[in-house]
């Protein structure tokens, strides 16, 4: 099924042909349609799955109505757990209303940065996306109002429920208007989002995309058995052997992310680490590096590599396994897309092969295993 099909008009099926969308993702196909309708959307899908611009498509078009807004009155509120995703989000915004008929204001709000240019920006802003704690600071000192909203969007609300904004998202559901159009998107359907699901939707359409198993059929994957104490030197020996030119590795932990990136750098390795506790300057900078190719390694934390989208990706490591199957799919899901091979390696401890073991029958596939402990690793 063809853009043209969903009841977009034809300047946006214009705009996304240029940005070369061939065809729409299935979650585009289900919902775009539903909230051109106005009907409020309950999306299951993990990130890229193209869930971003199945609302922002329609959106943008609801907006080339010719009704502006009273300023700093916002008609769309999307709400994100991370400045990261907050970004990334807007930019979409920003790329696929550039050429419309009609000019839409845009704007991306977050914490960590300084609160006074965001209130300036804040001018003639229709569309908003933000992380709650920034938002509720801006409504103290008046800088926006949530009265005129008529579109509200929760993306990724597991992981908004996760970082503790319950409170905060409760707060803001109170400041909007009754009458609004509800969107909620998330990788999972936990408890406490069910109940927001119960309290906010009003008989929803339910789109649930399944992860899409036959990507993995472009990655190839390995698996190195090795020692807890030598996951350092082994992965210094892959990246240098291998001559890796761009990988993005995977820990559980800052503190982890932080040591193998500092072990890298004291090993000739550029390399940065991304996550919570890095100011939004050093952040950007690492994923600005990253994308340009000034640095080869990124080591990141799986909530802050939830902004991260490389379409030519060439490999993933996991330095340390995820919790779940879903996580670890996500995970070397980074490499492997637009139809592009890439490989994803796992560093497996005697402690981790079980957990291994569960990974691979969920996901129905053997990982070829590669004995680390009899590779030669002195001076790694």
């Amino acid at each position: 099924m063809p853009f043209s099909k969903l009841g977009l008009s034809d300047a946006l099926i214009k705009i996304v042909a240029e940005q070369n969308y061939t065809q729409p993702y299935p979650i585009q196909q289900q919902a775009i349609p539903a909230i051109l309708e106005g009907k409020d959307i309950l999306g299951i899908a993990q990130t890229g799955s193209g869930k971003t611009a199945s609302f922002v498509l329609p959106i943008l078009q609801k907006f080339q109505d010719g009704v502006g807004s009273k300023n700093r009155h916002i008609r769309a509120l999307v709400l994100v757990p991370t400045r990261e995703l907050a970004i990334q989000v807007s930019e979409v915004f920003k790329t696929l209303s550039a050429q419309l008929p009609q000019k839409v204001k845009s704007l991306a709000v977050y914490g960590g940065v300084s609160i006074n240019p965001q209130m300036i920006e804040l001018q003639d802003v229709e569309i908003l996306v933000a992380t709650p704690g920034r938002l509720l600071e801006l409504i103290s000192t008046n800088a926006v109002s949530l009265s005129a909203v008529k579109i509200l969007v929760l993306d990724e609300a597991d992981k908004m429920l996760n970082l503790g904004f319950k409170e905060e998202m409760g707060k803001l559901f109170g400041l909007l208007p009754k009458n609004r159009q509800n969107l909620l998107f998330s990788a999972t359907l936990s408890d406490d989002l069910n109940n927001i699901n119960k309290n906010l939707l009003k008989n929803p359409v339910v789109v649930k995309v399944e992860e899409e198993i036959k990507n993995l059929d472009l990655i190839k994957q390995f698996a190195y058995l090795i020692a807890e104490e030598k996951k350092g030197p082994l992965l210094r020996y892959i990246i240098k052997s291998q001559k890796i030119k761009q990988v993005l590795i995977f820990t559980s932990s800052v503190h982890r992310a932080d040591a193998v990136a500092l072990k890298l750098n004291q090993n000739g390795i550029d390399a940065f680490a991304i996550h919570s506790k890095k100011s939004q300057e050093g952040r950007n900078q690492a994923l600005d590096f990253f994308k340009t190719g000034k640095v080869k390694v990124l080591v990141a934390t799986d909530l802050m590599a939830r902004g991260i989208d490389i379409k030519f990706l060439p490999y993933v490591i996991n330095y340390e396994l995820p919790r779940s199957p879903k996580d670890y799919i996500h995970r070397i899901g980074r490499t492997g897309r637009a139809e592009s091979s890439g490989e994803a390696i796992s560093l497996i401890s005697p402690a981790d092969e079980h957990h291994f073991k569960v990974i691979q029958k969920k996901m129905g596939k053997h990982v070829t295993k590669i004995d680390g402990n009899a590779i030669d690793l002195k001076g790694y």
